[in-house]
């Protein structure tokens, strides 16, 4: 690898490859020491190819979220199995994985600024701006830039995105993570997480609690009829493999029940 050798979007891979390693050996242990992570299906990490691959997850925080995504990738890949042992899998991390990121989040302050780096692509939301939901009149057109440099991500590696476009529970799948999915065609790997939400803040960058159990499932790649199923069915399939369909809204535990009304909280404090 050259000294200043770049991805697509220009960043340095050099750089991106210390920053994984540096941010990754700061953060390792909220996930292993400070709370726990348990991990399922590393080896089905193991199976995919380099590139066009395409994670869906549920989503609990801003940022911890992608790093235990980061954490867990590497570490499978490196033979770990289900487990983030020894943070020297890091030293020589896949440096072509990219996340989708709300642009209002990442250009909020230096910090976000730098984790951009390590592989942000991001994205207008449509929907939402200066965190509040906007009217359906008030709603933007979709940046078509956006869109391409997700498949320009694809072409190049693994891209991480969480189709409900919010941290709230069971709220819809947008349909551009499905037109996303028909037209670049990739290997769609669903992702469940649990735990994070009560371990760290919002954003994900404080531990809010100790001792608690996170979660991380890794399931099979989706089988998916690319030319013939319909946005609405593919929408409804993301919406089953991750978890967030209504349906499930029928079987909270009382801990997911205690977690949707501390969100209630955080709602009607302005703080969500």
């Amino acid at each position: 690898m050259g000294l200043f050798k770049r991805n697509p979007f220009g960043h340095i891979l050099f750089i991106k490859r210390w920053l994984i390693l540096v941010f990754g050996t700061l953060t390792h242990r909220r996930y292993r020491g400070f709370n726990s992570l348990h991990i399922d299906g590393s080896e089905i990490i193991r199976a995919l190819p380099d590139t066009n691959v395409l994670f869906i997850s549920n989503h609990q925080t801003y940022f911890a979220d992608v790093v235990a995504m980061f954490h867990v990738f590497n570490a499978s890949l490196k033979g770990r199995e289900d487990n983030i042992k020894n943070v020297g899998y890091l030293w020589k991390p896949k440096l072509n994985i990219y996340y989708v990121a709300a642009k209002e989040t990442m250009r909020a302050g230096l910090l976000p600024r730098i984790l951009a780096y390590v592989g942000a692509i991001t994205v207008e939301r449509t929907w939402r701006s200066d965190g509040k939901d906007l009217q359906k009149h008030e709603q933007k057109e979709v940046n078509m830039n956006d869109t391409e440099n997700i498949g320009v991500a694809l072409d190049d590696g693994w891209v991480i995105t969480f189709p409900q476009g919010t941290t709230k529970s069971f709220k819809p799948v947008r349909k551009g993570t499905a037109h996303i999915i028909k037209n670049h065609k990739p290997i769609v790997v669903p992702i469940v997480i649990d735990g994070f939400r009560r371990s760290f803040d919002k954003k994900g960058l404080r531990p809010k609690k100790k001792g608690i159990l996170q979660s991380f499932i890794i399931k099979e790649p989706l089988q998916i009829d690319y030319d013939n199923e319909s946005i609405e069915e593919i929408v409804e399939k993301i919406e089953y493999a991750i978890e967030q369909h209504p349906s499930f809204l029928k079987v909270l535990s009382i801990e997911e029940i205690q977690e949707q009304e501390e969100l209630d909280r955080y709602r009607k404090w302005n703080i969500d």
